[in-house]
C-alpha cells in the first residue's frame, strides 16, 4: 500500500486563487482589471521581498489568461488546464530558474522556442524566477524577443533584487511591488491554517511566529510546520521562544524601561540571562527597537503617556540602537556587541537638545521672570533726525574727521564709561567723545566752538588734578597715540578705571 508523500504547510496552502492571496490587493486589482479590458502587456516584472507571493501569482495569472474559457480573473477548481498549470504540468506554462539558466546559450534556445505556437493552451507563457542571476550576455540576448514577442507569448519575471537586472529589462516590462505582508493578515492567515488542522495555539505564539516572518507568508507558515512537528496539537509561547531563541514581550519591555532609567546593573543582568538562555542578541535588538518605536507612537499620540520618556529621547535611542544592528549581527561576539549598543543607547537618552533645556528652564521659572525688560537708551543719549541730505551729508563728514583724530574705537575698548573732552593736535575744534561701557558704537557730538579762554585757564588747575590722577597706561595712550591736549575730564568712576 503506497503512501502519499506528505506536503509541508506552505505548499498546501498555497493560493489556488487571487481572492487567497494575502497582502497584495493592489497587485490582484490591476491584473484583474488588465483582463477584464484586455489589455494584457507582453512581459511583467513581479519585485518583492520573499514569500510574498511572486511565483504564486505568476502562475495564477497564467491560469487565468489560459483556462478553457478564460481569460478571467477567477478559475473554477474544475478546470483540467487550470489544475496542471498550477501543479506544474502545462507544456504552455514554462517555469525557469535564472540561477541555473542563466547561459547566452540556453536564452537563445529560449528564443528559438518562443516562435513555435503553444500546444493546448491560448498563451506560451514563461516564467522566470530570480531573473537578476542571468548574466550580461544573456540579458542582451533577450533584449529584442522581449521588446517584440510573438503574439502568443507572455513573459513573467520575478526577482527580490531588482537593482540588478538591467534597466533595458526593466523599461520593457510592467513592474509590480509585492510589499511585505503586516504582521495582522499573517496572523489571519495563520490562524485560519490552525483551526484547519485542527492545531491549538496560544495568541501570543502566533504573533511571535508573525513577528521572526520578517513580511513573508511562506517563512510564517514554515515556522508555523516546524512548530507543529515540535509540539503537536499544541504550542505555547514558551514553546515558541524556546525553539527560535526569543526574549518575550514582557522582557523586552523590561530592558527598553532600563534604558530609560540608565541602569546599568540590571542591562547587564538581562544581558547575562539572555545568554545563559540562548537567545539571539540580534532578534532581541530589533525587537527592542520595534519596542522602542511603540513607545515614540504612543508619546506622540498621548502626551500624557505612563512612561517618562521625551520623544526626542525614543529618537535618540533608536538610533543607537539601528547603529548598533550591524555591529551585532556581524561583529565577533554577540554578547559584548549587544551590551555595548545598549550602553551607548542609554548615553544617547541621557543626552538633552540646547533647546530641549531651555524648554525645561523656562517651564520652571515664574511667570514674573519671563517677562521680558524693557530695554531703555541711556539719558544722555539722543538722536537727531536728519531734515535733509545736505545735513547729514555735513554731519556724517564731520564724525569723519573726527574718527580720524582720535580712534574711537581703541578707546572705547581701553577706557569704560569715560567722558573725554579734547582738543586735536592741529587745533583742529573741541570733540566731546562719549564711551559707554557694552556699546559698540560710541556716541559723538560736537560742541561749540566758541569756547571761553577765560574758563579754560580757571578750570587749567582742576584738570590736571584730574589727569594726575589717571592710571598711567591710559594716560599713556591718550598722550602718545593720540597727541591730545586735555580741555576738561568729567563723569569719571575711578572704581571702573581701577
Amino acid at each position: 500500500m503506497s503512501k502519499t508523500a506528505y506536503q509541508v504547510i506552505a505548499r498546501r496552502w498555497r493560493p489556488k486563487q487571487f481572492s487567497e492571496l494575502v497582502g497584495q490587493d493592489h497587485v490582484v486589482q490591476t491584473l484583474g482589471n488588465a483582463i477584464k479590458m484586455d489589455r494584457i502587456a507582453h512581459a511583467y516584472l513581479f519585485v518583492g521581498p520573499r514569500g510574498t507571493g511572486k511565483t504564486t501569482s505568476a502562475r495564477l495569472f497564467a491560469k487565468s489568461l489560459n483556462w478553457e474559457d478564460g481569460p478571467s480573473l477567477e478559475v473554477p477548481e474544475s478546470s483540467d488546464i487550470g489544475n496542471a498549470i498550477m501543479d506544474g504540468r502545462c507544456l504552455d506554462v514554462i517555469e525557469i530558474d535564472g540561477a541555473s539558466n542563466n547561459s547566452v546559450d540556453q536564452v537563445r534556445d529560449l528564443r528559438d522556442e518562443c516562435q513555435y505556437a503553444p500546444a493546448q493552451c491560448r498563451f506560451k507563457i514563461y516564467v522566470i524566477d530570480e531573473v537578476h542571476m542571468l548574466s550580461q550576455q544573456a540579458f542582451n540576448a533577450l533584449l529584442k524577443t522581449l521588446e517584440e514577442p510573438p503574439p502568443h507569448v507572455k513573459f513573467v519575471f520575478a526577482t527580490t533584487e531588482s537593482h540588478k537586472v538591467l534597466p533595458t529589462i526593466v523599461s520593457r516590462c510592467q513592474r509590480f511591488e509585492f510589499r511585505s505582508i503586516p504582521v495582522p493578515l499573517i496572523v489571519g492567515k495563520l490562524e485560519e491554517i490552525c483551526t484547519a488542522e485542527g492545531i491549538e495555539v496560544e495568541k501570543e505564539a502566533i504573533e511571535a511566529v508573525a513577528r521572526m516572518a520578517m513580511g513573508g507568508m511562506r517563512d510564517a507558515q514554515s515556522i508555523l510546520d516546524q512548530m507543529i512537528s515540535f509540539c503537536g496539537k499544541t504550542i505555547s509561547q514558551t514553546d515558541v521562544l524556546e525553539v527560535y531563541g526569543l526574549a518575550s514581550k514582557e522582557r523586552i519591555s523590561r530592558l527598553a524601561e532600563l534604558i530609560i532609567h540608565a541602569d546599568y546593573d540590571e542591562i547587564i543582568k538581562l544581558s547575562d540571562s539572555f545568554s545563559a538562555e540562548g537567545i539571539d542578541f540580534y532578534r532581541a535588538l530589533l525587537d527592542l527597537s520595534d519596542n522602542f518605536r511603540e513607545l515614540l507612537l504612543d508619546l506622540l499620540r498621548n502626551s500624557k503617556s505612563v512612561v517618562q520618556c521625551e520623544p526626542e529621547q525614543c529618537v535618540r535611542i533608536l538610533d543607537a540602537l539601528r547603529q548598533g544592528e550591524d555591529l551585532v549581527r556581524m561583529g565577533l561576539s554577540e554578547k559584548t556587541n549587544f551590551e555595548v549598543t545598549l550602553f551607548r543607547a542609554v548615553e544617547a537618552g541621557r543626552t538633552r537638545s540646547i533647546d530641549q533645556v531651555i524648554r525645561k528652564i523656562s517651564g520652571m521659572l515664574p511667570d514674573d521672570v519671563k517677562k521680558k525688560a524693557e530695554l531703555k537708551p541711556p539719558s544722555n543719549f539722543e538722536v537727531e533726525p536728519v531734515k535733509d541730505s545736505s545735513e547729514k551729508k555735513e554731519k556724517k563728514a564731520k564724525l569723519e574727521d573726527s574718527k580720524k583724530s582720535f580712534p574711537v574705537e581703541i578707546l572705547s575698548r581701553d577706557i569704560p564709561e569715560v567722558a573725554i573732552t579734547a582738543k586735536g593736535k592741529e587745533g583742529e575744534g573741541n570733540t566731546q567723545l562719549s564711551v559707554e561701557e557694552e556699546s559698540s558704537v560710541p556716541t559723538v557730538s560736537k560742541k561749540d566752538e566758541r569756547v571761553e579762554s577765560s574758563r579754560q585757564i580757571v578750570d587749567r588747575e582742576k584738570i590736571e588734578a584730574k589727569i594726575a590722577e589717571l592710571p598711567d597706561g591710559i594716560r599713556a595712550i591718550l598722550e602718545e597715540k593720540f597727541q591730545a591736549d586735555f580741555v576738561s575730564i568729567e563723569k569719571i568712576d575711578m572704581n571702573k578705571l581701577i
